[in-house]
Parts: structure tokens; C-alpha cells; sequence
């Protein structure tokens, strides 16, 4: 039986040496054969050589082995080759993860900014959402919508500032002015009885300002407490229009009603105080001998209450802001008893019972208010 070795040599006899390639005797008969049984034992290695033995039936050994080394350097190179696909694609691993980290983290990154420079003062500052996607986008969106609430927020905050110390103002000017003159020079009992009058109307018009700024305060707070009680509608508005008859006489304007007996649940005097300022509004802008329509009815679970005149209507330009505090549509419009805060408190209570006040208007032609509450609370 012979074996082919990797140099050429053959391996016949216990006594013949195996070579290797460089020619060098690598395992001979004596070397390291021991303990070998009647079949082939299992291959072991010397050096870069795999070798086995076992005894043949006339009683010779023979020992069969070949070389690795080409095995090894072809692992070896495998091994490199391996090693450097996996480097580089580690290497492109770590470069792709780095920039769809920074693209993902950049959105967030301009929201931080953006809020940074909001906490400083600049509301007018905006998320650019053309780059965010997905959730991030959506986050934007809402942020932009939350900043913007609170820019006019912050505006109408300090225009109704504005406006109170302009409103006080006014009456503040008219004591000093009046109490300067009385204390220049000696007066008589009417002169004296004049200047307190004069300081009495102001401090009353203070008084009524600083009351409906309260007010508002208080239901822009929720502190406003409502009565929740079940009453006739119909009748708190017969008595609205009765108790506003004196003046649209004084002015000849003409009421006209046309009620539905309705029972709802919620604060008589408060929706009283509604349709009295509604009332007087229609009446105060109407054209003589015009006429106020006041009609209720019920519509759909809701008590409808329209009030509408015949009076010069209101600019489509200041149509959007006859609910805004203090805001006057007819800037002449400045006398004591309005402090442009009525329809503002009419909004307010309105919506403190769920409903809903709307305002359309044609010039020349009149304007019509809409007041929504539900039948019960």
C-alpha cells in the first residue's frame, strides 16, 4: 500500500522515513508510533504535517502524511481577506450610522434653537418643518402651533395692558384737571358742587372699568362661578326688552319680539347680562326711528337668540375684532358708559355656558348678532 506525499515521497515500510517538502525527514516509524491498533489511527499533527499509522498484515507499519501548508496559507489568506471586507464594512457602517444620526438628531437640534431663542423673547420664531418627517414633523407642527398661540397670546396681553392704562387714563385726567382748577382759585357752593359731580362721573366710569376687567379676569381664570338652574329663557329675554324699552324710546327705535317658550339650564342673571348689552348695542348704533328684531327659538338641543338692527353695520375690516377687549369699531364711541368691554364679557359668559356668539354685519344695512346655548348644561 502506498501514499503519495505532497514532495513525491512514498511511505512503504515501518523502517522508511516521510520527508517533507524541504526534503528534511519529518516522521519516521520510530517517531511517536506507539499504541497504534489493528485499523488506521486517528490523524495527528507534527508541525505542518497530519500523519497516521497502523501495521499491515505481514507485520510491517506504514505511516501515511501529507503537508498543510497550502491549506494553512489559503486559510490564512482567507482569513485576511475576511478581515478586510469586515473592516471596511464596519468602516462604511460607522460613517452611514454617523450621518443618519446627524440628519435624524438635526431636526431636534432646530427645535432646541428655536425654543432657546423663543424663552428669549423673539416669539416670532418658527420650526422649520420642510426637513422633519414622520413623528418629528408632526412634533414641529404642533410646536409651531403652540408658539404660535402664545405669540398672540403675549400680544394681546400687552395690547390689553395698553389699552386699561389708556382707558384709566382718561377718567385719572379728568379728577386731576378738575380738582387742579377747583383748588387754583375760591369758588362758590355750585362751582364746588359742580367739580365734584364731574369727579364723581369718572370715578364711576373707573369703577365700571375696573368691575368688567375683573371680570374678564376671572373667567379667563375660571373662577367665575355659574348658577346651574333650569329657568324660562323666553321670559329673562320679555324682561330684557322691557327693561331697554326707556332707551329705544329716547332714541325712537321700534322692538320688535317674536319669542319660543324655552326652558334652559344655566345663570339667568349672567345671560341676562347678555342680552341687555346686545340690546343696548342694537339700540345705541341703530338709525332714529330704526327697529331692533329680537327673536328665540329652539334648534337642535340649542336656545337660538338673534338680535338684529337696522342701524350703519360695521366695517367688514373691523368685523373680526368686535370681540377683542376694548376694541371699538366706532373709535368716537367713548363716552362713559363704554369701555369697549361689553361684547368681550358677552363672549366670555357665552362660552362659560357652551355656547357659541356670532356677529354678521352689511354696511348701511344693519347687523345681526347670533347667541347659541344648549338647553341644558
Amino acid at each position: 500500500m502506498y501514499n503519495k506525499y505532497g514532495s513525491g515521497e512514498i511511505a512503504r515500510s515501518m523502517n522508511q522515513p516521510v520527508h517533507g517538502p524541504d526534503g528534511e525527514i519529518a516522521i519516521t516509524s520510530e517517531n511517536k508510533m506507539t499504541g497504534f491498533g489493528p485499523k488506521f489511527a486517528r490523524a495527528q499533527r507534527i508541525g505542518d504535517i497530519y500523519f497516521t499509522a497502523d501495521f499491515l498484515p505481514s507485520g510491517e507499519r506504514i505511516v501515511v502524511g501529507c503537508s498543510i501548508v497550502p491549506e494553512m496559507n489559503e486559510l490564512h489568506k482567507t482569513a485576511v481577506d475576511f478581515s478586510a471586507a469586515g473592516g471596511l464594512i464596519l468602516l462604511v457602517g460607522l460613517a452611514g450610522g454617523y450621518w443618519f444620526v446627524g440628519r435624524a438628531l438635526r431636526p431636534i437640534s432646530e427645535i432646541s434653537s428655536t425654543a432657546t431663542k423663543i424663552s428669549a423673547g423673539d416669539l416670532s420664531q418658527r420650526i422649520n418643518t420642510a426637513e422633519a418627517e414622520s413623528e418629528l414633523g408632526q412634533l414641529a407642527a404642533v410646536l409651531n402651533s403652540t408658539f404660535a398661540r402664545l405669540e398672540t397670546a403675549f400680544a394681546q396681553q400687552k395690547q390689553f395692558a395698553s389699552d386699561a392704562a389708556h382707558e384709566l387714563r382718561t377718567p385719572v385726567s379728568v379728577i386731576l384737571t378738575q380738582t387742579q382748577m377747583t383748588l387754583g382759585r375760591e369758588r362758590d357752593a355750585a362751582g364746588y358742587k359742580q367739580t365734584v359731580e364731574a369727579c364723581q362721573r369718572a370715578a364711576q366710569r373707573m369703577r365700571k372699568l375696573i368691575e368688567s376687567l375683573l371680570e374678564l379676569a376671572r373667567f379667563d381664570a375660571g373662577q367665575e362661578v355659574l348658577k346651574r338652574l333650569k329657568f324660562d329663557f323666553s321670559k329673562t329675554v320679555g324682561d330684557c326688552a322691557e327693561l331697554i324699552q326707556p332707551l329705544a324710546d329716547e332714541r325712537r327705535v321700534k322692538i320688535v319680539s317674536e319669542f319660543e317658550a324655552l326652558e334652559i339650564t344655566g345663570d339667568s342673571e349672567r345671560l341676562a347680562q347678555v342680552v341687555t348689552n346686545l340690546l343696548t348695542n342694537a339700540i345705541q348704533y341703530n338709525q332714529p326711528d330704526g327697529e331692533v328684531r329680537v327673536k328665540l327659538a329652539g334648534q337642535g338641543g340649542l336656545a337660538v337668540l338673534e338680535i338684529s338692527d337696522t342701524g350703519n353695520g360695521i366695517p367688514a375690516d373691523d368685523l373680526p375684532r368686535v370681540f377683542e377687549r376694548f376694541y371699538r369699531a366706532d373709535k368716537s364711541r367713548t363716552g362713559a358708559g363704554n369701555t369697549g368691554l361689553g361684547l368681550s364679557i358677552c363672549k366670555a359668559i357665552v362660552e362659560a355656558h357652551g355656547g357659541t356668539i356670532e356677529v354678521s354685519s352689511v354696511e348701511k344695512a344693519g347687523t345681526k348678532f347670533v347667541v347659541r346655548v344648549p338647553l341644558t348644561a
